[in-house]
């Protein structure tokens, strides 16, 4: 077998590389640059935000938001695409928005999944809730829309004491003892599981859940990213699950909402452009091999000559005329 391997060989010439060798010098310097940036850019280690931690941690903010579900007045009623067909948060392409494009493939009636539901399911254990709900959905609009109003102007002046919330009386019909209800529930961590739509034993649709916390009128929760450096105009990726290194792959979509014209000229549509401009530049690596011009960056970078250096030292030995030495006259 070494016979026919050497005559296959022969007259090809060789060059000693150890691959064990190098292989260990690039773990160590990937391992020592892993270590330094994740001491300084790693990213904090926080608990999930739950709706039961919203609801002890800042109770006024909670019902503030479930009422905002209620009268439909949030950020989430008014969103559009794919929850509904409002036009709070459709963005576009030029002339074309992919939101209205695919359409309402995730329909969500704020009312109605966000407090009249959770509360239906509950109602039957519970005389006083069960009454007030069922005095509210047989109101008339028009009426629903003044106790609603008329709980707003109270919550407003509401105080906070520890996990509970006092809220000043008013005309507000049973928009009191739903909200109560609702705050219950919240703060006793049923919440996170009524909001689910998933009837399957493993949940894994948490579209509902994680709508109502991140809602615009969440100020809890906008407040705690502010915190962290999460939002769009802020420099900054949470990791879940450890915190180092954190999510680096989201540095190139945070980049986006960093510079113009991403954050003047295009800044209503930025969610949009930075996905589209992402999407370029996947495509543009992908091809690479492909593209003209492109494709001759490494041979215009040399990188390869840099991993290659003893070969072409050698190289240039065995190609280099070489010297003549002068010849010592002999007198005769």
């Amino acid at each position: 077998m070494m016979a026919r391997k050497h005559a296959y060989y022969r007259g090809v010439r060789m060059a000693p590389y150890d691959l064990i060798r190098e292989f260990l010098i690039a773990l160590s310097v990937v391992t020592v640059l892993v270590i330094i940036l994740a001491s300084v850019l790693s990213s904090p280690d926080e608990p999930p935000l739950t709706l039961k931690g919203i609801a002890r941690a800042a109770p006024q903010s909670y019902v503030q938001t479930a009422l905002n579900e209620l009268d439909g007045s949030s950020g989430i009623s008014d969103y559009g695409p794919p929850y509904n067909n409002g036009s709070g948060a459709v963005q576009s392409i030029g002339p074309i928005s992919v939101q209205q494009l695919v359409g309402v493939h995730i329909p969500v009636n704020t009312a109605q999944d966000f407090v009249l539901g959770p509360l239906a399911e509950v109602a039957p254990t519970n005389p006083a809730w069960k009454a007030a709900l069922n005095r509210y959905t047989a109101a008339s609009p028009k009426q629903q829309a003044a106790w609603t109003n008329a709980y707003n102007t109270a919550l407003a002046k509401a105080k906070t004491q520890g996990t509970g919330l006092i809220v000043p009386s008013c005309a507000c019909g049973p928009v009191p003892t739903m909200m109560a209800a609702m705050l219950t529930l919240g703060q006793r961590g049923a919440m996170d599981g009524l909001l689910l739509t998933s009837r399957q034993f493993y949940q894994t649709d948490y579209t509902r859940p994680l709508l109502f916390t991140a809602d615009p009128d969440n100020n809890f929760v906008a407040a705690r990213a502010t915190a962290f450096n999460l939002q769009g105009n802020q420099w900054g990726v949470m990791n879940e699950t450890g915190n180092y290194p954190g999510q680096a792959w989201l540095w190139l979509y945070s980049l986006f909402y960093q510079i113009p014209p991403y954050t003047t000229a295009w800044a209503a549509n930025t969610d949009a452009l930075a996905v589209f401009s992402v999407t370029i530049l996947t495509l543009i690596l992908m091809f690479l091999p492909w593209i003209p011009g492109l494709n001759r960056l490494p041979r215009y970078l040399g990188v390869y000559r840099l991993i290659w250096k003893d070969w072409y030292r050698e190289e240039r030995r065995r190609t280099e005329p070489p010297v003549e030495t002068a010849t010592p006259e002999v007198q005769v």
